[in-house]
């Protein structure tokens, strides 16, 4: 085996480790949904618990990914394929902690019987993971142009965002005494809207391996 397909093996093995970071991300985040809705928390208790197996996957990606800079001196589109594994395991790193944040407010809010039934923040997640999945994708493919869609599809998010605050918001005042439950709720849907800013993210790190340009997709 010459250098170079050597170098491509270490770069295939960077690639896995990054997917299977995502996978469990993706899971973390669908599960403490889960969770969530059915006011489960022993699976949220179970979603907090796993979480260093996403934090040592990121632990993982950025050892091998200083390595092969200081083993292989890599230039070009190799060089921003590395440097984007770094930043991609970072937002990775945080939708695991967005999961986590999520399973918090579901042991808080405990099987207190909920206010209404949870159809909206589902809704909202599902849309959540679906950008997710398709950056995943992106990355894989290194899809441009499935980069920029999954990044466009976070305008959406942050309408559904403001429109479902401002409405548990103002069931305050009718129900003060579920003052706490609304609020954690109301931190559920910021949880989900930051885990979609950190997929956007990881859209303008595709982008960036593709075109070599950095693009502020976060607006």
């Amino acid at each position: 085996m010459n250098v170079r397909q050597e170098f491509q093996e270490e770069l295939n093995v960077l690639k896995s480790l990054l997917l299977n970071m995502g996978k469990r991300a993706e899971n973390a985040l669908r599960e403490s949904i889960k969770a969530l809705q059915e006011q489960d928390v022993d699976l949220a208790l179970k979603i907090i618990d796993e979480d260093y197996k996403i934090n040592r996957l990121d632990d993982e990606i950025n050892e091998k990914a200083i390595w092969l800079i200081a083993k292989q001196q890599p230039v070009a589109t190799d060089l921003r394929r590395i440097i984007a594994s770094i930043k991609i395991a970072t937002d990775l790193e945080r939708v695991g902690d967005q999961a986590v944040n999520i399973a918090k407010s579901t042991i808080r809010i405990g099987k207190e019987a909920l206010f209404k039934p949870l159809k909206d923040i589902p809704a909202m997640a599902d849309r959540v993971l679906q950008m997710h999945v398709g950056v995943l994708e992106a990355f894989d493919k290194e899809d441009y142009n499935l980069a920029k869609e999954v990044a466009e599809m976070d305008n959406e998010v942050d309408e559904m965002y403001g429109k479902l605050v401002n409405e548990l918001l103002s069931n305050i005042p009718k129900s003060p005494e579920l003052t706490a439950q609304i609020t954690q709720l109301a931190f559920v849907c910021r949880y989900l809207e930051r885990s979609a800013d950190h997929t956007t993210n990881i859209s303008e790190s595709v982008i960036f391996t593709v075109k070599g340009k950095n693009y502020d997709l976060n607006r």
